[in-house]
């Protein structure tokens, strides 16, 4: 079997996130048919693994093997240095169930004032999964790092992305205009890591 994503081909990306599949379609920059696991009504699987490259593996690897179709998934999260790299994989739990995530940046917020630390630095990470159907899989991963500030600051991102300013750069991923965070962020880095592997 040839470990490569052909133009064209039709992926399913396991995601019930719409931004995150927003992202991934932009990043694939319309080579493929993506449709997200949620538009195929798959179940979300459990996130039994303590590494972003593991949580990607499974959620590829589950839908591959419901779909039949080639996947590509994403585990991705904020890791605070003051917070000794949490929520790190817990990034979506600490959204609860309703993706609340401007609960899960006011929970940072208290955790950092609990931790009573001027340590800001943080960095996003992004691992990228491709499983065949019965075949093999592969992963990257991606790192981007900044500082955090609060208030969050700016609607157009996601998750975190309000209160995370990467290094160089003065707007936050929340005000930053689509396509220059898409340039340079944490699942760019990932995609050309995997650009380099498999396209």
């Amino acid at each position: 079997m040839s470990l490569r994503l052909e133009k064209g081909a039709r992926l399913v990306a396991a995601t019930h996130n719409p931004g995150k599949a927003r992202e991934l379609a932009a990043l694939l920059e319309d080579r493929f048919e993506v449709v997200s696991a949620a538009e195929l009504g798959l179940a979300e699987p459990d996130e039994p693994e303590t590494t972003f490259v593991g949580n990607a593996l499974v959620k590829a690897r589950a839908a591959a093997e419901a779909t039949g179709l080639i996947a590509l998934a994403d585990d991705s999260g904020l890791c605070v240095a003051a917070l000794g790299g949490a929520p790190g994989v817990y990034s979506a739990r600490w959204a609860g169930p309703d993706r609340d995530f401007a609960h899960a940046m006011d929970l940072v917020a208290r955790r950092l004032n609990e931790a009573a630390s001027e340590e800001t630095g943080a960095w996003f990470i992004c691992a990228l999964a491709v499983a065949w159907p019965q075949g093999p899989m592969v992963a990257v991963e991606g790192r981007v790092d900044g500082t955090l500030s609060f208030p969050p600051r700016g609607s157009r991102g996601y998750g975190y992305d309000p209160i995370f300013t990467a290094e160089g750069e003065t707007l936050t991923f929340g005000e930053m205009d689509p396509a220059a965070k898409h340039a340079m962020s944490h699942r760019a880095r990932a995609f050309a890591a995997l650009k380099a592997a498999l396209f």
